[in-house]
């Protein structure tokens, strides 16, 4: 089976491992997936298999995508992304894969988006220790200089200021598979993931 799956973020937990030690998991709902497309390295350029995950209403998507969904005789779905694969030929158009593809598995790689933090100030967002927080100053979480006046006359490109912060794609890499259920397409990884409640993941295995 493909060794990654699209899936969801259930929420946090914990489980005790065979030494009675506590784990803090992440569940994941994982699959089932449907293969809406495969693609090869002689019509494509290189071998992946496009996945689709969780059903919406069809009245929500345009015609040339209901096409492509209808081809692959499967609903419309809300999350659709690629896996890169060593040989995608010997999977077919339509098929489901579940979260027994990751049978075996110890380690997976997981990408999300992190959650939205809105607009942030630098102490929130890069860290910035602030200014003097005793008697008489007025700059306490204030940005400071943001660069010199003469020469370049400009704000460098990257200079870190307040501004939006979060909503950015992210991996986490080689967490420890600690249980498979595939009875109910559960996941649990040891550790965090990106991203809130609900939210989408695509899980590889970790290389």
């Amino acid at each position: 089976m493909a060794k990654g799956l699209l899936g969801q973020k259930i929420g946090m937990t914990q489980v005790y491992d065979e030494a009675g030690r506590i784990v803090p998991v992440t569940a994941i709902e994982a699959g089932p997936c449907v293969v809406l497309q495969v693609k090869t390295a002689a019509g494509d350029g290189y071998e992946a298999l496009q996945l689709g995950f969780a059903t919406k209403p069809r009245r929500t998507v345009n015609k040339p995508a209901a096409g492509h969904f209808k081809k692959a005789k499967s609903e419309p779905k809300r999350f659709v992304r690629e896996i890169r694969m060593d040989s995608a030929a010997e999977y077919e158009q339509g098929v489901t894969i579940g979260v027994e593809a990751l049978d075996g598995v110890k380690y997976v790689d997981v990408s999300g988006v992190t959650k939205g933090r809105g607009f942030a100030g630098v102490v929130r967002r890069w860290r910035f220790s602030g200014g003097r927080a005793s008697h008489g100053a007025t700059t306490h979480r204030a940005p400071g200089s943001i660069g010199s006046s003469a020469d370049p006359s400009r704000v460098l490109k990257g200079t870190r200021m307040g501004g939006h912060m979060g909503v950015a794609s992210r991996t986490v890499k080689r967490l420890a598979v600690v249980k498979i259920d595939v009875d109910k397409n559960l996941l649990l990884v040891k550790g965090s993931v990106p991203g809130p409640n609900g939210g989408f993941l695509m899980i590889r295995e970790a290389r």
